[in-house]
């Protein structure tokens, strides 16, 4: 992996990523000289027990703009400039223009329930330059570059004091709230472990506490040996349909053997999981011959500085199809108390999945 960091004229840091070796000499663009002057805060929830993040300077954020501006492809015309650099590179990672989070982040408003700084990140990842792609239709090598990215991101982030956890993330489709259709994804920064994935941490510590073994390694080894749901299966990776499934389509990709983050994967489990997550996003594109919305979403253990041998780094893909003519919604049971209420079975879903024949080196044309 081959990298170069910049800074543009607004004060955000620029990273560019490749398979190759990066010309020197690259000038950083950004469609403002202005530095960001975010400040957003956490507040407070009594009843949930959790913190909210308000930034109200997101509403002004860029929103499905024409492909002649679209602001992830690289700047052509250098008065009206883009996020990014011409050059030959494959991956870039900059500070987002409209943070949710920021280490800079200062001074609370007071209010009637505590309030904190917003001191996290977040991150804008471009998987590739062409606006046309995504991940389904990368080369094996580009998907082992961006699980590297993944990697190096965690560690840059993690050693900051103010983040505790590093979630990266991709939604895909605008039934999912995309709002440009550049194929990339985003990394957030806590300072603190949100809900979900301490919720997942303390059933995987209580586990291992236990027995001695970590709850998805087990959980996988049964799924490989049940093999009515395995989607894609070799010697160090696996992606499967959850028999826990709460959505319709939902994947889990995951390395056999655990390991806590991206940082501790080795080169056979990184090629392994490039493969994977390539034959999962394309049966999903291959379903219905059409690209397929979803949220994906990678889980690792905390930046905390502490050996986490419960952890269990795994991506989760939250598509939001329910039948070929109807699209499902978190409705009052999973909003309201928090119950997933699944109306197909994750056998019969996983057997849709299986059906369509892939081609990893030559991906289905959409």
């Amino acid at each position: 992996m081959y990298s170069q960091e910049l800074l543009k004229p607004d004060g955000r840091q620029l990273t560019l990523y490749s398979r190759y070796p990066i010309a020197e000499g690259i000038t950083p663009p950004s469609p403002s000289n202005e530095p960001v002057a975010a400040n957003p805060h956490l507040r407070w929830h009594p009843l949930r027990g959790e913190w909210v993040a308000y930034a109200s300077h997101r509403q002004g954020r860029t929103f499905m703009p024409p492909p002649e501006y679209n602001p992830l492809a690289p700047t052509k015309d250098p008065h009206f400039p883009t996020e990014l650099p011409q050059g030959k590179y494959d991956v870039a990672v900059f500070d987002n223009r409209f943070p949710s989070m920021t280490v800079t982040a200062h001074d609370a408003p007071a209010n009637i329930v505590e309030t904190v700084p917003a001191n996290g990140a977040c991150e804008v990842v471009v998987f590739t330059q062409d606006p046309h792609a995504s991940l389904a239709s990368l080369e094996l090598d580009h998907l082992e570059l961006l699980l590297q990215v993944w990697g190096d991101r965690t560690r840059k982030i993690g050693e900051n004091p103010h983040i505790q956890y590093v979630l990266p993330f991709e939604n895909k489709g605008v039934e999912v709230g995309v709002t440009l259709h550049h194929p990339h994804g985003q990394i957030y920064a806590y300072p603190f472990v949100p809900l979900v994935p301490a919720r997942m941490l303390e059933q995987q510590q209580a586990y291992y506490q236990k027995h001695q073994q970590g709850l998805l390694q087990d959980l996988i080894q049964k799924e490989i040996v049940d093999k009515q749901r395995i989607i894609y299966l070799d010697e160090y990776a696996v992606a499967f349909v959850p028999v826990c499934a709460r959505y319709p389509y939902e994947v889990w990709i995951a390395p056999i053997q655990p390991v806590a983050t991206f940082i501790d994967l080795t080169n056979e489990q990184r090629k392994s999981l490039a493969r994977a997550l390539k034959t999962v996003t394309l049966k999903y594109d291959g379903l219905w011959n059409r690209p397929f919305p979803y949220l994906m979403a990678w889980f690792q253990a905390p930046t905390d500085g502490k050996p986490h041998p419960e952890a269990h780094l795994h991506a989760e893909f939250f598509p939001p199809y329910r039948t070929k003519d109807r699209l499902k919604y978190l409705a009052g049971t999973e909003l309201a108390a928090g119950m997933f209420a699944n109306d197909a079975l994750p056998e019969e879903k996983a057997k849709d999945l299986q059906a369509v024949v892939v081609n990893l080196e030559t991906p289905i044309l959409l």
